[in-house]
């Protein structure tokens, strides 16, 4: 899996775990707010227009916005296993 086929598995992770907390409707279109991530009505990460660890990065800042630190430990299990991408702020 190259490095943008791997962030685009894990943002879909993020969304699909915030859909579960936050409802579907919500989880996506709070990742639409991320201008770089294209992101289809199921949910999933279909391109990354820009620097996926700055995507990465968006996308997590925007659930924290609406859930506080509640989103960084609830997405703490998916971090796990991606090793390989560099830790969130």
């Amino acid at each position: 899996m190259n490095e943008k086929e791997l962030y685009k598995a894990l943002m879909t992770e993020i969304i699909q775990k915030q859909s579960v907390i936050l409802g579907p409707q919500i989880a996506i279109l709070k990742a639409r707010n991320v201008p770089s991530l294209v992101i289809g009505d199921s949910g999933h990460v279909t391109d990354i227009k820009e620097d996926p660890r700055a995507a990465l990065q968006s996308l997590v800042d925007e659930y924290v916005k609406l859930s506080g630190q509640i989103v960084k430990n609830a997405l703490g299990s998916i971090f796990i296993k991606y090793p390989q991408v560099e830790g969130i702020q």
